[in-house]
């Protein structure tokens, strides 16, 4: 079957273009591709799927929360019910952790000493955030007196050994929980206060700073709303850090006598009464306790990095 080819006529020389003997031509289509998720939480699954160690922190995090929560509850004994007809009893399967010199379960006691350190260790991260990082913030944006009194009062705590400042602090109040906390946010004030100071004092002439003092925001508006969200950040860091310090700092008060008081489920408490019973060989009494607060404090030391992927903008992906 024979195909016959038509030639199209050609204009006459002179003759106009029309718009139908002008040749078709496809016209380009743009595509425009939606832009990655970048939502809180898009970010917080690429931070902990990217790094093992940090899924490994938020892990370990999930589960000290989640036992500090509903830990007592669920306990399978009472922690502070005791048994001497079960006293000394080595890890089994009736009693995970053994039990101590008086028949008390340590499994029991680890988990319930969890929220006793975790509570400490908040509350007083909360305490010192509020003082010494607005008081940080302060002294680096306004500078002049309040620069000096802030930056003497750190120089003062920081002169003393802290936990002998600390010892000093809880033995003239006294041991309680309270106290505790209070002890731990005054030797944590100095770190809060200079990071805030530095970081205050690098934005305060930033150019987003100077265009909203321009708009005629007051110093107080800027310093809440632009100095104080930017350095958010590194004090979430520096607040994970000091969280495990908060606990080590507990434990050791509690270990030395000046802390949480027998017979109150508390990890340095624990461990200061299974240190005599390690050379006879009930080493299990001062091990599981010491074991938990070894991986606490390795938790919020590895939950830094984490933290500061998770709230620093400059690192969204």
């Amino acid at each position: 079957m024979s195909q016959i080819l038509k030639k199209e006529p050609e204009p006459a020389p002179g003759e106009a273009l029309s718009a139908e003997s002008l040749p078709a031509k496809s016209s380009p289509v743009l595509r425009f591709e939606a832009p990655p998720s970048t939502s809180l939480w898009a970010h917080a699954r690429y931070i902990v799927t990217e790094n093992p160690v940090t899924g490994l922190a938020f892990g370990l995090f999930a589960l000290i929360l989640l036992a500090a929560l509903i830990g007592p509850s669920i306990v399978p004994y009472d922690p502070l019910a005791s048994n001497t007809n079960a006293a000394l009893q080595a890890p089994s399967r009736a009693h995970w952790f053994g039990t101590d010199q008086l028949g008390r379960d340590i499994f029991s006691r680890v988990i319930a000493a969890t929220r006793l350190d975790f509570s400490i260790a908040v509350f007083s991260v909360a305490l010192v955030f509020v003082l010494g990082g607005l008081a940080g913030v302060m002294a680096g944006f306004f500078g002049g007196w309040v620069d000096k009194l802030v930056g003497r009062i750190a120089d003062t705590i920081m002169a003393f050994p802290l936990f002998v400042l600390a010892m000093g602090i809880v033995a003239a109040l006294g041991n309680s929980v309270t106290n505790i906390v209070l002890a731990t946010a005054i030797i944590n004030f100095p770190l809060y206060a200079r990071v805030a100071r530095a970081e205050a004092n690098v934005r305060r002439e930033a150019g987003f700073v100077q265009a909203a003092r321009l708009s005629g925001n007051s110093d107080w508006r800027l310093l809440l709303t632009q100095i104080l969200p930017n350095i958010m950040p590194i004090m979430a860091v520096q607040m994970s850090l000091t969280m495990g310090y908060a606990i080590l700092n507990a434990a050791g008060l509690s270990f030395i006598g000046l802390g949480v008081r027998p017979p109150t489920p508390e990890w340095g408490i624990m461990v200061a009464e299974g240190a005599s019973f390690i050379v006879s060989g009930e080493w299990w009494i001062a091990f599981f306790p010491g074991l938990a607060l070894m991986i606490a404090v390795f938790c919020f030391n590895l939950l830094g990095d984490g933290v500061r992927d998770l709230v620093d903008p400059q690192r969204r992906n």
